[in-house]
């Protein structure tokens, strides 16, 4: 696809500086780009590229003030990032497959229906009494269990895993590997020290526009649902647990895992490798940076958490800072209790 810099910037609502016709086919970095190439500058630390690029056009700020001329041409916008955001969703929804119909072999169950405008990769399984949206896009090797129901223009990359009662919203996206629906770690202590296993008979819901990454797991309700909220999205690698629900547009990163009955609330930030205890209540926009354990609910909105036990993010700054100190200030106490002991002698 080509796209003039003026074309590009009428979508953005933008202003160009610099020569609207030349011709645009493809998106880099700043760093890497060539001619024909479009960038973006959202991070300052950036800008010197900006002065040497390649691209025939960056995106930037309404507000930069140049240190130098520039080659490439720039569109101006508000927000350069989130600009950017929207040409490389615009370009995914254009390339990301032309496939349409059913890829053969591939197995419908009865009592299931699919909407229109749909693809079903070879060996996509769907199981019965499902119900499955227009422009659905479901990779081989995708299973779909019993009685699912999925909105229009959902993606299902190849391998998901999809298991029986599960909802999905519209305009979600399941990337390979995810498995959602498997049960939750339930399992009852017996007398002689051995574990009953606890039926899991809830269901996930994704609500719309969820993302959910590669070989992420969310595992059933053990009653009623897990729920991942509007706009969430959750990173690879992520372990969800039953009866957990995450709050509309929180975010949770790699390596993370969320232990039962949790609650997360809206627009919040789960940082990589982060450890939720069972049971707790994190209320709106709560941050937890990585690697940090928490223990207890957070009921004040707006919290920065680090460390394990995560607390305060500023206690905990202080903290490490004189945690670093302790071998200095072992060793002024050792000299101090030298010197009272030679006092106490003469």
């Amino acid at each position: 696809m080509e796209f003039t810099v003026g074309q590009i910037a009428e979508v953005l609502r933008g202003a160009v500086e610099g020569d609207s016709t030349q011709r645009i086919d493809r998106l880099a970095k700043i760093e890497e780009a060539q001619p024909g190439s479009l960038s973006f500058l959202a991070n300052l630390k950036y800008e010197p590229h900006l002065y040497s690029t390649g691209a025939s056009a960056v995106i930037v700020s309404r507000t930069l003030e140049l240190k130098h001329p520039t080659n490439a041409a720039l569109i101006r916008v508000d927000d350069p990032y989130t600009s950017f955001t929207t040409l490389l969703e615009f370009y995914q929804q254009a390339t990301r497959t032309g496939k349409r119909g059913v890829e053969e072999p591939a197995y419908m169950g009865t009592g299931s229906s699919i909407g229109e405008n749909h693809y079903r990769g070879a060996f996509s399984y769907i199981g019965e009494n499902c119900e499955i949206g227009q422009d659905v896009v479901i990779f081989p090797h995708v299973y779909i269990g019993d009685r699912c129901k999925i909105g229009d223009g959902t993606i299902l990359y190849a391998g998901a895993k999809i298991y029986s009662e599960t909802v999905i919203g519209a305009r979600c996206t399941v990337h390979a590997g995810a498995v959602i629906g498997s049960d939750g770690f339930g399992f009852a202590p017996q007398p002689d020290g051995s574990y009953r296993t606890i039926p899991q008979i809830g269901n996930v819901v994704l609500e719309d526009n969820v993302s959910v990454g590669a070989n992420a797991t969310i595992d059933c309700a053990t009653m009623g649902s897990t729920i991942i909220r509007e706009g969430a999205k959750v990173d690879n690698l992520v372990q969800i647990a039953h009866n957990v629900e995450i709050g509309r547009h929180t975010v949770v990163a790699s390596q993370t895992g969320i232990s039962g009955s949790t609650k997360i609330g809206d627009f919040c930030v789960l940082a990589g490798q982060t450890g939720i205890a069972g049971h707790l209540t994190l209320t709106n926009r709560t941050t937890v940076t990585a690697q940090s354990g928490v223990g207890k609910s957070i009921k004040e909105e707006g919290v920065f958490l680090q460390g394990s036990p995560a607390f305060n993010l500023r206690d905990s700054l202080r903290a490490n800072a004189i945690f670093r100190r302790l071998p200095e200030l072992e060793r002024r106490l050792d000299e101090l209790a030298r010197k009272q002991a030679q006092a106490e002698k003469s």
